[in-house]
């Protein structure tokens, strides 16, 4: 679909890493409140989830747009810690890390999850995975020296 390849084009490039952070989550979250969590903007190209975790420094809850890639018919979701192909990870890496424990809102429903960061070979099966999922992701990784934090979170 050339729709789909122009916004990959687009979301590749540094100048989307440096807007994009600032706009869709703000726009995200204002849809999902809107629409009473039955609908998530940035969800109509990619399947998305409102991540509610705890704060690894505050403890206070933090509810952050994400794109994700849903596995076995949504018993199991992967969350790509690309925060756009900028230089730290994303905060709520941190937060899962601290907190494993978290809810996402999937396609209106509230549920309870647990997150496990990826590593070694079980990493690189589903990076593999990602980067078919959605090919920025192979930019974002080029222009970072860190390696982007996979987490695949589970139903409680």
């Amino acid at each position: 679909m050339i729709g789909v390849r122009v916004i990959q084009k687009v979301s590749s490039t540094p100048g989307f890493a440096r807007v994009a952070p600032h706009v869709i989550p703000a726009l995200d979250r204002a849809v999902h409140r809107l629409t009473r969590g039955k609908v998530l903007l940035s969800a109509q190209l990619l399947p998305g989830v409102i991540l509610t975790s705890t704060g690894a420094r505050t403890g206070q809850s933090r509810r952050t747009p994400l794109a994700c890639m849903p596995e076995e018919g949504g018993k199991s979701w992967i969350l790509i810690g690309s925060n756009f192909g900028r230089t730290g990870h994303p905060a709520w890496t941190a937060n899962l890390l601290a907190h494993p424990e978290a809810t996402i809102s999937w396609k209106g429903r509230d549920i309870p999850v647990t997150a496990r960061l990826l590593e070694g070979k079980e990493r690189a099966a589903v990076w593999k995975a990602a980067l078919a999922f959605w090919p920025p992701y192979a930019a974002y990784q080029a222009r970072v020296e860190r390696e982007i934090r996979l987490f695949r979170i589970v139903r409680r």
